[in-house]
């Protein structure tokens, strides 16, 4: 299955296709079910039809800006694109290459219509993907007001940065949460790490970033541990841990104020929040795999 689709009006169907060919995309002719359809398959939604029709048939399928798929309409007339979700998301880029077929884009976030980079923008070009992705509206919003400076830091290091700050990692797929007992030692969070991924048939290469709780940032041996996978420790504060509701009960509740330590960790931190695997125990290694 491609990654984009078409759907038109039956009356602009014979336009349409042609559009989906130039494109190599997938058509869908408009019923009332084809969003639901086309939100679970697709990256990237192209609508000919007015966008009144467009934006009441696919608002009840929004959930996540991260994860939705981009919405794209298409004048019937085929003179304009406009982005209405997921701009920063592909929805600018793909209403851009609609002008190879002579349809202009309609360009609507801010920070392109001043011809501006984003935080999005920005990860997308060096292939890498924002970790706490709250804060983009905060530095989206300062970049409109002038020059937001970017720092890249050379391991081995910590960085901890307030929620103004967006940061990013290289790609990866799944948030690994750990939790641990005092003085845990570096082979035993390695043999841990080891046996969780194992299990849950992944590899350290797909690891986008390991998240454990504030507390827990001067335990060496899970430092060092971190730091010998050549890995991303991160320490989502308190707050973002208690919003998380994971699966799995904990008594960190009673004892430390939180839900849990490994899995709303990596909860706070995921971006489809599809558990992998719900935390484990592992001698005193607690580990949860979040997608």
């Amino acid at each position: 299955m491609k990654d984009t689709v078409v759907i038109s009006l039956e009356r602009f169907a014979p336009d349409a296709k042609k559009l989906a060919a130039g494109l190599n995309a997938d058509f869908e002719l408009y019923s009332k079910e084809v969003f639901a359809d086309v939100f679970c398959n697709y990256q990237r939604v192209i609508a000919v039809m007015s966008a009144g029709i467009a934006v009441r048939s696919a608002a009840r399928h929004l959930k996540d800006k991260w994860t939705d798929p981009c919405l794209v309409v298409v004048s019937p007339d085929f003179r304009y694109s406009i982005p209405v979700t997921g701009g920063h998301h592909g929805g600018n880029d793909l209403a851009r290459d609609l002008e190879k077929f002579g349809i202009l884009p309609v360009i609507t976030t801010a920070t392109e219509t001043k011809w501006l980079p984003s935080v999005e923008g920005i990860a997308k070009e060096r292939d890498l993907e924002i970790i706490n992705k709250d804060s983009t509206r905060a530095v989206n919003s300062s970049i409109l007001d002038g020059e937001v400076a970017v720092h890249i830091i050379e391991s081995p290091a910590i960085a901890i940065v307030p929620p103004g700050v967006s940061v990013m990692l290289k790609r990866g797929e799944y948030i690994v949460g750990i939790g641990c007992r005092k003085g845990i030692s570096k082979e035993d969070v390695l043999t841990a790490l080891d046996s969780a991924f194992a299990e849950a048939g992944i590899q350290k290469k797909d690891v986008l970033a390991y998240a454990t709780a504030e507390l827990k940032k001067n335990e060496k041996g899970l430092r060092e541990a971190i730091d010998e996978l050549n890995g991303n420790l991160i320490f989502p504060d308190d707050d973002m841990i208690k919003e998380q509701i994971p699966l799995s009960p904990s008594r960190a509740l009673d004892k430390l104020g939180l839900p849990g330590v490994a899995e709303p960790a990596a909860l706070a931190l995921s971006k489809k929040k599809d558990i992998i695997m719900e935390k484990r125990k592992y001698g005193g290694v607690t580990i949860a795999i979040i997608r």
